[in-house]
């Protein structure tokens, strides 16, 4: 099966899951992967650890089998429930997520924190990049993609990561860090600056004024008796949003297990602490190049570089003047924002880009 006739398969399955994303969060949608659509009719969860909430998983994680999809209903239906009602290489976003880091950030090791069963892992690896993942979920990396097998592991902010300093020139976190505690982020960008050399880049649900794309926003991330006090304040607050205010999904624990949820100017500030510098420039540029697939107001996206390190040459863009899809991205998104017209194709790359390689089946 190639790529193509694999997106256009998975199209109809791909499309009711993002109507369902595009419920009610994110001004009406969710960022890439962590789809936060939620009843706004909710009880009230007790205050405490959502560790301990009703909502974990048979195997007591709350990142178990029915976080990703087991037992869930096929047709991408959520029904309010956090979590993925199917989750696999292109509901996940992975390819992507994949060509938007290759094609911005020339790394030749990349880890992705928080890599789920390590679809972008396996994407990056097609794209010829040294990538690797780990994750808190035990379940999803014993359930990992076949092709990255031994590439993946598990791994926590929290405790430390199994990797050595300065190790990587690339770090993803996307969707990651804001499942934090508050109390506990300090310590999880201390370990990310701890293991980077280069740059890390995050996409992290914010609200508030941002300096590179769209503003965040409140909705989604608040319960709806809290949202009008909230846009009252607007830039006033820098959050995080107390556990007690945060939005909870049907089961009445916060949507997706979401526990940090803080302005883009407090999250610049706490990377600033760990030892980042925010790259605001590079971070346009990665908007330019989703927005044509309708995901720039979703993704609340961030870049940060290692002062000092040998960032620049790393941040050369590969082929600025082309598309993801000249560059030869498959995906369903970019199948329905082409055949709306929205992505001018560059007639001289109309063939599969020379410098690109050539995807393995090894997903297929």
């Amino acid at each position: 099966m190639t790529p193509r006739s694999r997106a256009s398969k998975t199209m109809r399955r791909f499309l009711v899951s993002l109507r369902d994303t595009l419920g009610t969060d994110r001004s009406s949608a969710p960022e890439r992967s962590d789809a936060t659509n939620t009843d706004p009719e909710h009880s009230a969860p007790e205050h405490g650890d959502p560790a301990n909430a009703d909502s974990t998983s048979e195997d007591g994680s709350v990142y178990g089998p029915s976080y990703f999809g087991a037992g869930r209903d096929s047709s991408g239906d959520r029904q309010g429930i956090s979590g993925y009602a199917v989750y696999d290489r292109v509901s996940s976003n992975a390819d992507i997520a994949a060509y938007l880091l290759w094609r911005n950030f020339r790394a030749e090791k990349a880890l992705d924190v928080g890599c789920a069963k390590g679809y972008l892992v396996e994407a990056l690896r097609e794209l010829g990049v040294d990538a690797y993942g780990c994750d808190v979920s035990e379940f999803a990396v014993e359930n990992a993609s076949s092709a990255v097998s031994g590439l993946v592991r598990t791994g926590d902010l929290e405790t430390g990561l199994p990797y050595s300093d300065a190790e990587f020139d690339l770090i993803s976190a996307l969707e990651v860090l804001e499942h934090l505690h508050p109390e506990k982020v300090s310590a999880a960008l201390a370990e990310l600056r701890r293991v980077s050399r280069g740059v890390v880049y995050a996409t992290i649900p914010s609200f508030g004024y941002n300096a590179s794309g769209p503003d965040g926003h409140f909705e989604g991330k608040v319960r709806p008796e809290c949202l009008e006090r909230y846009r009252v304040d607007g830039d006033d607050r820098g959050g995080p949003i107390p556990f007690e205010e945060l939005a909870v999904d049907s089961s009445g624990q916060p949507v997706e297990g979401h526990l940090t949820i803080a302005s883009f100017q407090w999250w610049t500030e706490a990377f600033a602490r760990a030892g980042f510098v925010r790259d605001v420039e590079v971070e346009r540029r990665l908007y330019r190049d989703i927005s044509p697939l309708g995901l720039a107001k979703f993704w609340n996206l961030y870049v940060f570089c290692v002062p000092g390190a040998s960032s620049r040459s790393l941040l050369e863009p590969r082929e600025p003047m082309k598309s993801l899809w000249d560059l030869g991205l498959v995906h369903p998104l970019v199948q329905d924002a082409a055949s709306k017209g929205l992505l001018a194709v560059n007639p001289e790359s109309a063939s599969k880009d020379s410098n690109v390689p050539e995807a393995s089946n090894a997903s297929e």
